[in-house]
């Protein structure tokens, strides 16, 4: 397993670290006749015989190599200025999934789903997260409508969708920190997100808005502390 650990490593660091923001936009502009499209899966290349230390390898070294090219080419083929954060997350999957499935047929590690598949644990956990990454949020929207309606929010002072998003990430923040028993982790949180709330309802001076906020800030980590509290109940009482 620690393989496949080394192999991503080396994948960061010649995607991240030793990918200067010039050659990410030579590659755009150059395509496939640009000098740093090959540069940089060479490095790829190299890096993989580095962090496992072994040239006997170098055809796994070599066979990443070229998954990496082939990858990039699609990505600066298809990419275009409006979808650059699609095909960034598409890249980047395809990249570790390539490792993976190399990884894979070049070592044939002997891997059992059973456990995993009979294990109660995993099921709840995957539950609770898409309850309160999915549903959660649909339900509180439903929940505040007829509040929603009565509320001026100004749109184009907030970016598209960021309240849905601090909500989940802030649900599976809390989710997380009662999971682990980290309740004073969830005071800060709360403190963090007061902080940063009270310039805006200071100046909106709207009681209303305030009141909205309080409504769905409360709903929300009661919801997600709730749910941790009933997952770390049920994965201990099937222990039993």
């Amino acid at each position: 397993m620690i393989v496949v650990v080394k192999l991503i490593l080396a994948h960061l660091i010649g995607d991240f670290i030793l990918q200067p923001t010039s050659w990410v936009e030579n590659k755009e502009k150059k395509g496939l006749k640009s000098f740093t499209f090959y540069l940089h899966g060479l490095i790829h290349g190299v890096l993989v015989l580095l962090v496992l230390w072994n040239l006997k390898y170098w055809t796994l070294a070599l066979s990443i190599t070229v998954v990496h090219m082939c990858i990039d080419a699609t990505k600066l083929y298809f990419q275009k200025h409006t979808n650059k954060i699609f095909w960034f997350l598409t890249d980047q999957l395809l990249h570790l999934l390539g490792i993976i499935i190399l990884w894979y047929a070049f070592f044939v590690p002997t891997i059992s789903f059973i456990p995993y598949i009979d294990n109660p644990d995993p099921w709840i956990y995957l539950t609770a997260i898409l309850f309160l990454t999915v549903v959660c949020g649909i339900a509180i929207q439903v929940l505040l409508a007829n509040w929603t309606k009565n509320i001026d929010i100004d749109k184009e002072k907030s970016l598209p969708n960021a309240g849905r998003y601090i909500g989940i990430l802030e649900r599976l923040l809390v989710f997380v920190f009662v999971v682990l028993g980290r309740w004073e982790a969830i005071g800060f949180l709360i403190a963090a997100k007061s902080v940063f709330r009270f310039g805006d309802l200071k100046d909106s001076r709207n009681r209303k808005l305030t009141e909205y906020i309080l409504i769905g800030t409360l709903l929300s980590f009661g919801i997600a502390i709730v749910t941790g509290i009933l997952v770390l109940y049920l994965t201990s009482i099937l222990k039993q």
